[in-house]
């Protein structure tokens, strides 16, 4: 990787959390980077050069220690996956289970997805976006930062092709309000399917590292399938 994350600008939507990397994940990002890391650039990115061929792109952001995420494009391999994370440890973790799962179909951005969909990410070429458990930022003086909000939502249906699709989950039950307040005046996507549940009923993905740490604070989980919607057919 070109810079060291930590030398870029603050992370606007989620905490830059530090920890402490192993060897075995720091030499993964030195060995393994090339083969599977994407440096942001304000500039388009050619999906069909960097995956060598054309298929359906999903994007998630902010994806832990990618456990999921390298599970769910082995299970998947004619899709192509873009995974976003800022946490170095996750990153290096991620690369060591994608070279271990021998997968082709997914790269990673070390970038603000703000920057990543509106830079890089060309008008509806991605047919899905995943947003697991994001930060809550639960004090209200931060809530500003909370990445669900009109900005983002505007991006996020520029990237999308109509019809495509973004999946949000929460373990917070404010911020669960605060999705669906944001998501109900949002004329860019209409409301599939909701649900609250006690983690035996996410939508169309696997349990987080995230989600399990929410179960067992007593949190429920919401998930939310939203579709983007097409304004030439209504």
């Amino acid at each position: 990787m070109s810079g060291h994350p930590q030398d870029r600008r603050t992370i606007r939507s989620f905490v830059r959390r530090t920890g402490r990397m192993t060897p075995s994940q720091e030499r993964a990002i030195s060995e393994l980077w090339p083969q599977f890391g994407i440096e942001y650039r304000a500039a388009s990115l050619d999906l069909k050069t960097l995956f060598g061929r054309s298929a359906n792109t999903v994007l998630e952001i902010g994806f832990g220690n990618g456990d999921t995420l390298v599970q769910t494009a082995a299970d998947h391999p004619e899709i192509n996956y873009i995974g976003l994370e800022v946490h170095e440890p996750g990153v290096g973790h991620c690369l060591i289970k994608a070279r271990d799962s021998g997968i082709s179909n997914l790269r990673i951005i070390v970038q603000d997805a703000m920057d990543v969909l509106r830079d890089q990410i060309d008008d509806g070429t991605l047919a899905r976006i995943n947003l697991y458990f994001p930060d809550p930022w639960p004090k209200k003086r931060h809530q500003k930062r909370r990445i669900i909000n009109p900005p983002f939502l505007e991006l996020a249906a520029k990237s999308v092709f109509p019809g495509g699709a973004l999946y949000v989950a929460t373990d917070w039950e404010n911020y669960a309000e605060h999705i669906d307040q944001v998501m109900s005046d949002s004329a860019e996507f209409e409301l599939v399917e909701r649900c609250r549940h006690s983690g035996d009923q996410p939508l169309d993905r696997y349990t987080t590292k995230f989600e399990t740490r929410g179960l067992k604070k007593g949190h429920h989980i919401w998930d939310w399938h939203f579709d983007r919607v097409d304004r030439l057919s209504g």
